[in-house]
């Protein structure tokens, strides 16, 4: 089977449901009975896999991994509470006090809040850098250096960055590479046929099948060595390549919490089933608004990665199969301008969330990035102008009659 949602429609379980369910029933239990005392013992030591409590592992939560890791091709899979906890959790199994991570220098607000206060806090350094300039990357290297992070399309700037080339850096100096990839979503993009080690997502966005629950994913395409991270290195020696998620499973998911809830992922199991479908509407939604915006004389500037205007046009079409997610910017004149059209739409929700099936928009100067000073606010290219909408799949022509009227076109 070729097709995403085919292949995604008919991944079997784990084990035969005994009333021949055709979805994957919410196991929402706590602890899970053993046949006998010497069973539980070997399942402690690690000897005989089986769920024993849920903040460890869950049967539904396992079918959601299963689906993701056959889908993406994956080696393992780790879902946890959010995106948040995918990125703060894989940084504390890969860095120590004293180790540093790059990072593209144009992040998510609150991811660059986790690299520069969270981490910061525990000794871990991280040097920012423009890695669509991959060049710039090999000199901030050291012996302490473990990964190499940044997003396949920034939030809310619509960079991309050449993954092959920045993998191949990785690859020459033995540290590991991380993607977040959650506008991006495996049904668009591949991260292991790019060389890509580590993939992180937030599953509240496009798998969450419409803004119905919290998640994050953790994926280990399962080409990275980990004897090469300190880190790691014991788990390595133990559990050779699965080193990574069993380090991630021990220290982080059971010890700090950060378990999917069953019915969590039951949201998430339906989500991924429609994935593909939604994607596609809304990324035809967001080329024809695109199209919409580059004509309009009250629009200064508009960016959205998939429409041949754009400088990254080329890479999109390239690493995510020309559809590089549906979110796109597009500037007024001023912040006044911004805050009068949002405050007269009426079918575009203000709200800041993406890839929810409704149209979201945010004017991120004046909200995630409202603590950064204006001097970050420019180096990270977040202008007083600029509108992020996540584009849904609602029919393209009430949108944009719904622009038209906000931005008082046709009234006198």
């Amino acid at each position: 089977m070729k097709n995403f949602t085919t292949r995604s429609l008919n991944i079997p379980f784990p084990k035969k449901d005994p009333h021949n369910a055709l979805t994957m029933p919410i196991y929402e239990s706590v602890a899970f009975e053993f046949n006998s005392a010497e069973d539980i013992a070997a399942n402690f030591r690690g000897e005989l896999p089986a769920h024993t409590y849920s903040r460890t592992s869950n049967p539904t939560v396992e079918y959601f991994e299963t689906k993701v890791k056959t889908l993406t091709g994956a080696h393992q899979v780790l879902a946890v509470t959010s995106g948040m906890a995918a990125i703060s959790a894989t940084m504390l199994a890969i860095c120590k006090q004293g180790d540093n991570i790059i990072s593209g220098k144009n992040l998510f607000g609150h991811t660059v809040a986790l690299f520069e206060q969270s981490l910061s806090a525990y000794g871990v350094e991280t040097r920012f850098v423009d890695t669509t300039k991959p060049e710039l990357i090999e000199p901030l290297i050291d012996k302490n250096t473990r990964a190499i992070y940044f997003e396949t399309v920034t939030n809310p700037q619509l960079e991309i960055s050449d993954i092959s080339r920045i993998a191949e850096i990785a690859n020459k100096h033995g540290i590991l590479l991380i993607v977040d990839s959650t506008i991006t979503p495996p049904s668009v993009f591949n991260s292991k046929s790019l060389g890509v080690h580590v993939e992180v997502m937030s599953t509240t966005k496009f798998i969450s099948g419409g803004a119905t629950s919290f998640g994050g994913l953790i994926i280990d395409n399962g080409l990275y060595d980990w004897s090469k991270n300190p880190n790691c290195l014991k788990f390595s020696e133990k559990f050779g390549k699965d080193a990574f998620i069993a380090r991630l499973r021990k220290n982080y998911y059971r010890n700090m919490g950060m378990p999917m809830t069953a019915h969590t992922a039951n949201y998430m199991i339906v989500g991924l089933d429609i994935l593909e479908l939604r994607v596609e509407r809304c990324y035809q939604n967001c080329l024809k608004l695109g199209e919409y915006f580059l004509q309009n004389p009250k629009v200064t500037r508009v960016d959205y990665p998939g429409l041949k205007s754009s400088e990254y046009y080329d890479l999109a079409v390239k690493q995510f199969s020309g559809v590089p997610g549906s979110v796109m910017t597009f500037d007024l004149e001023s912040q006044e301008e911004c805050f009068r059209f949002m405050n007269r739409l009426k079918i575009i929700r203000r709200a800041t969330n993406l890839n929810d099936n409704k149209s979201l928009i945010i004017h991120p100067y004046s909200t995630i990035y409202a603590e950064f000073p204006e001097s970050e606010r420019q180096k990270m290219g977040i202008r007083s102008g600029m509108m992020r909408l996540s584009v849904g799949i609602e029919g393209t022509e009430d949108l944009i009659e719904d622009i038209e009227q906000a931005l008082g076109v046709n009234q006198s």
